[in-house]
């Protein structure tokens, strides 16, 4: 089933399906690319989408430079939604030392985020601090944070660092470092603490201000794996984030599949159902019913 979000990027949004990389560097042993969000970084079974591997390759390939043991390789993946800095090593060994050498020589990894508030009466994150609370993935494979004791979930380490650029009337701009870089990590945790980015569909957010997950991966920092010498490269998030923040969305669109959803429940909210009447509904209308 297409998810909701997507079927409005493909009427909305201006580059969907032709979304295009920037190369910010490149030498013979690595690249670094700004990936725009949309664009997915490298394939995943069954999908025939573009990849950000894939445009790399072409490029590559159009300048002669493309051969069967100098081609990119992946060492680090942005979430498909996600934009920024991202690099490629340019052979498998490469690849395999860098990987297994990541912490250490990865000096720096910078996103920024505009996130809901929460609700009135839910606490409030501080200026500065660590999320540091553990990650289990669920049947979608999107990470979320534990609550039940009972949860039999594999748990994994996850540690986020945040800093609190610009606090607005209806949203917040956050900047986060990672110490694990685990799937969906940004996301899951803000999202616990009642914070989920705007444009997140799959965290429940309420708000679709930019028409895409406002997320962005704004600096990467490391040590050349090859010449060890020092690089840094840095792409900043929209203007319009802050300047969204700043004025505050107090009439805000509900998004899409928002609507959607409500348009599509054979009930309304709050309404006390019958256990015969939920027998009676499809499996999704059954989960949203239960779980409302």
């Amino acid at each position: 089933m297409v998810k909701k979000s997507t079927l409005y990027k493909r009427e909305h949004k201006a580059d969907y399906g032709k979304e295009k990389i920037e190369i910010l560097y490149e030498d013979s042993d690595l690249v670094v690319i700004n990936k725009p969000t949309g664009l997915l970084s490298v394939p995943y079974p069954g999908s025939k989408a573009r990849t950000a591997l894939e445009l790399l390759e072409k490029i590559m390939k159009g300048r002669g430079k493309l051969t069967s043991s100098h081609r990119p390789f992946v060492v680090q993946r942005l979430d498909r939604d996600t934009s920024g800095v991202m690099m490629f090593v340019l052979s498998e060994s490469l690849q395999k030392k860098v990987m297994a050498s990541w912490q250490s020589l990865v000096t720096g990894r910078i996103y920024r985020a505009v996130a809901e508030n929460p609700a009135r009466g839910k606490e409030v994150l501080p200026d500065s601090g660590t999320i540091d609370l553990p990650l289990a993935q669920n049947s979608h494979h999107m990470g979320y944070v534990p609550h039940d004791e009972n949860d039999k979930a594999e748990r994994v380490a996850a540690r986020t660092n945040y800093t609190v650029v610009l606090r607005g009337k209806t949203h917040t701009l956050f900047e986060l470092s990672l110490d694990t870089g685990k799937k969906n990590q940004i996301r899951a945790h803000l999202s616990h603490f009642s914070y989920p980015l705007a444009g997140d569909e799959n965290y429940r957010a309420k708000t679709d201000p930019f028409h895409r997950l406002a997320l962005h991966a704004r600096t990467l920092e490391f040590t050349h794996p090859v010449t060890g010498q020092l690089m840094k490269f840095e792409v900043e998030e929209p203007a319009e984030w802050a300047d969204y923040v700043k004025k505050g969305d107090l009439h805000p669109k509900v998004p899409l599949w928002l609507q959607k959803e409500k348009e599509s429940l054979p009930f309304e909210k709050g309404q006390v159902l019958s256990n015969r009447k939920i027998r009676g509904m499809d499996f999704i209308s059954r989960g949203k019913a239960i779980h409302r």
